[in-house]
Formats: structure tokens, C-alpha cells, sequence
């Protein structure tokens, strides 16, 4: 008996310097060896190629940092998860990187899933980057007051759209197919806002709406091509498996007017898919690697050669925006010589960045990326854009 507290101290003291020297190692490991970047994008499902894609690209810009002595003199581990384009299995797989140490997040193909994330990674005190995902209220401060995007917004496109029916085609009968949730519910919601802007006349003919894994748009269609519509915006984030069956669809119904698609969700791997029935799809977009002023701009031309020979597939958009979020953050945080959110957060909110794969890249106050849209029309299963309508 006498022994027993003696033990209990020895113990306890053992305990305590077990302690220390696990906290001495957490943080030595939290200062020191690879700066862990997660990645959450879907895999899988009908997204899943362009969320493999963008991914890739974020790994391929992460060697190009890796050889340039990466960040504050550590290298970038990319962490990358599937979040299978469901709100929560991306909340399950947020919290599995939260968990796993990142220093920040770079999410977001879906809204829904964007939207569900961002609490719960807000909550961790982690850094959350959406690089496409388009809904307006991402950028509200409701699930993060340190926003970042930098895909265009709903907003922004649908002054693009606008423009493009009211002065370009001067389109009076325009129908809607549109996907039912916050991204397409909010794309098609700017679209007529800003026509209402214009003070533009025209009638609304057809309103079709579908969810984000529909593939069978034949009876839409049909009651779309009994409107008889000068123009039809079609909004549908699914570019592995809805958009392509869309426009085929679209092209077999002899669909009358002008397809549009909405903005940014037309790749070369949705034109591929699609073949022939694109020929002649009106679109826009904010970066295209082959043309100016991304053709001449040397980390651009560096960044498509390094996607190329990891992966043997030139970058589109989609992929320019994952491997940009990363630039940016790697940008500021060597800056602000700081991992912690706020400092980063601030830094790149309203700020400006020189020599990244997009040229200058300026943030709104709001985290909000600006960016420039050009037009394009398919050709020969090409974009061919119009930097005149820009």
C-alpha cells in the first residue's frame, strides 16, 4: 500500500512526459516535413472525369511549386478526396481532411455540396477555397465569412448570357433547360435579371426543369421544341454524363433556334462525348490555354506542359481554376509567411497576384475571383472563340 502513490507519481510524471513529447512532435510535424493540401472534388458518378481532371491539375501545379522550393521552404502533399456529388459524402470527406491535418481546402464542383462543406470546414478554423462550384450564396458569409472562388459567378455569367441574347442573336422567344438546384436554379435567376436590366423585351416560352443526374431530357425537349423558341439556355453542371446526352438529344430532336450552353460548362471532354451534335453550340468561358492572353503567357504555357507530361492531357477550364486556387494560396501564404486562415484569407481577398497561369489575378472584397468571358462556337468538335465579343 505504501508503494501505491509512489507508482501513481511515477506514472503520472511518465504520463506527462509522454505528453509533452507527443505535443513537441505534433508540432514539429505542423512546422517542418510536407504542407498538406486537401483536395475534394467527385471521382466518381457523372462528374467524376472533370473532378479527376481538375484534381490532376492541382497535382501538376503543385510540382511546379514543389520545384521551386515550395511553400515557405516546405513541399505541398495533395490529399484528394471523392465527394461523389453528394452534400454528405463531401461533409464525411471534409472532415476526414480536417482530421488529417490540411492546411487548407480546395473544393466545390457541385453548389449543393460546396454549400454543405463550407460550415464544417469554417468550424475546423481550415482555409476553404471553392475553385468551381457557382452558386451566389457561396460567397454570402453565411457558412464562411472568409470566402474565396474563383470561378466566375452566376452573376457574372449571366450578364454574359444576357448580352448575348439581347444584342448578339436579339432573341425575342427564349426557353430554359434548366438544372433544379442552387446552381441552376441561380444561373437561369441571373440570366433574366440581367435582361430585366437591359430592359429587354422578349417572352419567356419554355421552363424545363431536371435534376443534376438526369440523362433523359427527350420529353423536355420535346415540349422545349413545341415553344418554338428562338433560343434555348441550357444550364446543366453534369459535363461527364447530363450536358453531352443533352446536346445529342437537343441535335436529334431537331431542336429550332440557337443552342446556348451556360457559361463554363462546356469542356473539350463534353464536346468529345457529345461529337457531332455540337457542332455549332454557342458558349463562354474565362480561360482557354491556346489563346490569348493565355497562349503567349509563360506560367500558363509552363503549367499546360506540365499537365501535359504528368498526365498526357492538355488543361481546360475547369482544371485551370483547381491549379489556380492552389497558386493563389501558395502565393500568399509564402507572403504572409503564415499557414493560419485569417492572414491568408485576407491576403488574397481583394488582392492581387502577378505571374500566375491566368496573368494578373484580382480578388473582390468578397473573395470573389474577376475574371474576363469570351464567347466561343463549337466547330469541328473545337472551341473556336470570338475574343472580339469578349
Amino acid at each position: 500500500m505504501s508503494n501505491q502513490p509512489l507508482i501513481t507519481r511515477r506514472t503520472a510524471l511518465l504520463g506527462a512526459a509522454a505528453g509533452v513529447l507527443a505535443s513537441r512532435t505534433a508540432f514539429a510535424q505542423a512546422t517542418s516535413g510536407p504542407i498538406r493540401v486537401g483536395v475534394i472534388m467527385p471521382l466518381s458518378g457523372g462528374a467524376g472525369p472533370q473532378g479527376q481532371h481538375v484534381t490532376q491539375a492541382i497535382q501538376s501545379m503543385a510540382a511546379l511549386i514543389n520545384a521551386k522550393g515550395g511553400v515557405m521552404g516546405r513541399q505541398i502533399e495533395i490529399l484528394a478526396r471523392d465527394d461523389e456529388s453528394v452534400p454528405a459524402v463531401g461533409v464525411s470527406r471534409a472532415n476526414e481532411l480536417i482530421s488529417a491535418g490540411v492546411s487548407v481546402i480546395i473544393e466545390g464542383w457541385n453548389s449543393p455540396v460546396t454549400l454543405a462543406m463550407q460550415p464544417v470546414i469554417n468550424r475546423a478554423g481550415i482555409l476553404d477555397i471553392t475553385a468551381i462550384s457557382k452558386a451566389d450564396p457561396i460567397l454570402s458569409g453565411e457558412g464562411n465569412k472568409l470566402a474565396i472562388r474563383l470561378n466566375s459567378s452566376n452573376a457574372q455569367d449571366g450578364a454574359v448570357v444576357a448580352n448575348y441574347i439581347a444584342n448578339i442573336a436579339k432573341a425575342k422567344r427564349v426557353a430554359f433547360l434548366t438544372q433544379n438546384d442552387a446552381y441552376g436554379n441561380g444561373a437561369q435567376a441571373s440570366i433574366e435579371a440581367e435582361l430585366k436590366k437591359l430592359n429587354y423585351d422578349y417572352q419567356k416560352v419554355s421552363e424545363e426543369k431536371f435534376p443534376f443526374t438526369q440523362a433523359d431530357f427527350r420529353v423536355a425537349l420535346t415540349n422545349v421544341r413545341g415553344a418554338k423558341p428562338d433560343v434555348t439556355i441550357a444550364i446543366n453542371a453534369n459535363e461527364g454524363l447530363g450536358m453531352p446526352a443533352l446536346i445529342r438529344q437537343a441535335s436529334q430532336s431537331r431542336l429550332p433556334g440557337q443552342l446556348v450552353a451556360a457559361v463554363g460548362t462546356i469542356a473539350p471532354s463534353v464536346i468529345k462525348i457529345a461529337g457531332d451534335a455540337s457542332e455549332g453550340l454557342i458558349g463562354a468561358d474565362i480561360y482557354f490555354p491556346d489563346v490569348e492572353p493565355f497562349a503567349s503567357n509563360p506560367r500558363n504555357k509552363e503549367f499546360v506542359a506540365k499537365t501535359e507530361e504528368m498526365f498526357k492531357y492538355t488543361p481546360d477550364k475547369f482544371m485551370a481554376l483547381g491549379a489556380g486556387a492552389l497558386e493563389a494560396w501558395a502565393q500568399a501564404a509564402d507572403e504572409v509567411k503564415s499557414l493560419d486562415k485569417e492572414p491568408v484569407a485576407n491576403r488574397i481577398r481583394g488582392g492581387k497576384f502577378a505571374n500566375t497561369i491566368f496573368g494578373e489575378m484580382q480578388f473582390e472584397p468578397n473573395g470573389q475571383l474577376k475574371s474576363q468571358h469570351y464567347l466561343f462556337t463549337v466547330k469541328s468538335q473545337k472551341l473556336v472563340v470570338d475574343t472580339a465579343k469578349g
